[in-house]
This record gives C-alpha cells, sequence and structure tokens, in this order.
C-alpha cells in the first residue's frame, strides 16, 4: 500500500508540473479516439477519413477549450450522415442541436460524459458512466451520461441500417424520416439505460455526500447494485432484450475501475477521524474531520565522492 500511495503522491506531483503539456496531449488522444471511432461506424464520406484531416482536426482539438472536442465530433457526424442520406443529417442535426442547447445549459463542464460515454458503449462496459459522473459530478450529469447514450444508440443505428436510407421522392423522405426517428427515440433498450444510468448516478451522488465512514466505497456498491436492478426491472416491463449477464459482467468491472478512481480522488483514512466542537455567537458547530491517506516520497540523496580525497587513500 505505501508503495501505491508513494506512486499517487509522484503521479499528482508530475501532472501539476506538467500540466500544460498533459492537457494538450490528453485532448488530442481523446479527439483522435473519437474522430476514429466515428469513422469506423460511419465512414460514409471519404473525405474525413482522411489521415491528415484527422489528425489536424485533433491537434485543433488540443489547442482549444475541451467543448470543441463535442463539436468536432457533431461536425465529422453529420459530414458521414449527410452523405448517407440528407434525412439523416437532420435528424443529427437535430439531436446535436438539442443537446448543445440543453448540455450547456446544465452540465457544461462534462465534456468527458459526453464523449467517453459513446466509446464505453462500443467497448461494451457504458456502465462505467453512471458511477463515475455520480463519483466526480453532480445531478444535472445525468444530461450528459444520456446524450452520450443517444449518440452511441444513434451511431449505432445509423450504422446498422445504412443500406435502407436514400430514397428518392418527397413522400419516400418523409417516411424515413419517421422511420429514423421512431428507430432513434422509440428504441425501448435506449430508453431503460437512460432511465436505469440516472437512477444509479443519483444514488451513487447522494451517498458519497453522505457523513458515513467509507462513502465512496459503500455508494459504488450500491450504485452498481441500482444499476443492475433498475436495468433488469426496465427490461421486463419493457420486454427489451438486455442480456442481464453482460450487464452483472460490465457492471463489476465498472466497479473495480471506480476503485481505482476512489483510490487516486478520495482515499480517506477513517482511523484518524476527529470530532470537534466549537460555537460563535450565532451557531455552535459539530465537524468531523478525516484526514487524507498521505505519504511523503522518499527523496533521493546523491552522494559525491571526491576524487583527490580519493586518490590520498
Amino acid at each position: 500500500m505505501t508503495s501505491l500511495l508513494e506512486l499517487k503522491q509522484y503521479i499528482k506531483r508530475l501532472y501539476i508540473r506538467y500540466e500544460t503539456y498533459i492537457s494538450y496531449v490528453w485532448k488530442f488522444l481523446l479527439a483522435l479516439i473519437t474522430i476514429l471511432m466515428i469513422n469506423s461506424k460511419l465512414g460514409y464520406m471519404e473525405s474525413l477519413t482522411n489521415i491528415a484531416i484527422i489528425m489536424m482536426a485533433s491537434l485543433l482539438c488540443a489547442i482549444l477549450p475541451p467543448n470543441f472536442i463535442v463539436f468536432m465530433a457533431a461536425l465529422f457526424t453529420v459530414g458521414h450522415l449527410y452523405s448517407l442520406a440528407v434525412e439523416c443529417a437532420l435528424i443529427a442535426c437535430i439531436i446535436f442541436l438539442l443537446m448543445f442547447l440543453l448540455y450547456f445549459r446544465f452540465s457544461p463542464k462534462d465534456t468527458l460524459a459526453v464523449l467517453l460515454t459513446p466509446l464505453f458503449f462500443f467497448m461494451h462496459i457504458p456502465y462505467v458512466m453512471p458511477l463515475a459522473m455520480g463519483l466526480l459530478g453532480n445531478p444535472a450529469s445525468v444530461v450528459s451520461v444520456s446524450f452520450g447514450l443517444v449518440i452511441a444508440f444513434m451511431l449505432n443505428y445509423f450504422s446498422s441500417n445504412a443500406t435502407s436510407f436514400g430514397s428518392e421522392g418527397v413522400q419516400e423522405a418523409a417516411n424515413e424520416f419517421q422511420s429514423i426517428i421512431n428507430g432513434i427515440i422509440g428504441n425501448k433498450t435506449m430508453i431503460v439505460m437512460i432511465a436505469a444510468f440516472a437512477v444509479a448516478l443519483i444514488v451513487v451522488y447522494i451517498i458519497r455526500r453522505a457523513s458515513v465512514d467509507y462513502s465512496w466505497k459503500i455508494a459504488i456498491a450500491a450504485g452498481s447494485i441500482s444499476l443492475i436492478i433498475a436495468l433488469l426491472v426496465g427490461s421486463l416491463a419493457t420486454e427489451t432484450d438486455i442480456a442481464i449477464p453482460g450487464v452483472i459482467l460490465g457492471t463489476v468491472i465498472s466497479a473495480a475501475l471506480m476503485l481505482v478512481v476512489e483510490f487516486f480522488a478520495f482515499n480517506l483514512d477513517y482511523n484518524r477521524t476527529e470530532k470537534v466542537q466549537f460555537e460563535d455567537d450565532e451557531y455552535y458547530y459539530y465537524v468531523k474531520a478525516v484526514p487524507k491517506v498521505t505519504v511523503s516520497t522518499p527523496e533521493r540523496k546523491v552522494k559525491k565522492i571526491n576524487r583527490t580525497s580519493k586518490q590520498q587513500r
């Protein structure tokens, strides 16, 4: 444990020292992975799959604020769908417009939630996001996670039904427009997952803010259980085909990852808890103070050998 704490302190000092450069690197990598994911799922406009375009877009995202990555991902998605069918691009524009209006209104700092939710979705462990945002975010993060799920299902829908788009004629286009809306917004699995993720996120948020020992660990366990139960109940109520064994396995993996997050972001020493009471003219205060687990990193000592004294010996 001591070695892990020393590693934590070393990583923390390293990040503080090179924060500017690390910020550029993680924004570049996140933008690159997001664009490559979009190209792999869609990829209908050949010019957007050009490696030079991808690299320039990723570099631009690296030097601009993180929210620009979301905007760039939306541009790539709409561009690919425009090559597929105008109706698809129009539906995507409406969804992205609603996302930007609600996202920037309620949770403008949850860029990672919007981008990482689709990425983890296609990695088959989207259950990481409600647990993570419950620990690190706030109830408004439900908006960001929900839109991340909508984008993931939208990409999956357009990728799976690409051959059915592109009809000619006004009536055919109208019918296609309606079928796209029903295929995305009317997806029962998506609705069940959004509701279950919202429940788990709020449960984790409420418990991790409670003044009890090991609140973060309890929150992770409670959030994981509530997520599994909500998905099971939702699947039975709506008769959707959700693989419960996969949900359980993915949730267990997500909970394990959250314990790593808890170690680096929280990690309190409850054995040294102190309770303090004091008062002023208007109030009497009861304060519970729990120190963080810290350890000083060993400093390297360099021993200099005097050459002259060595020769005299």
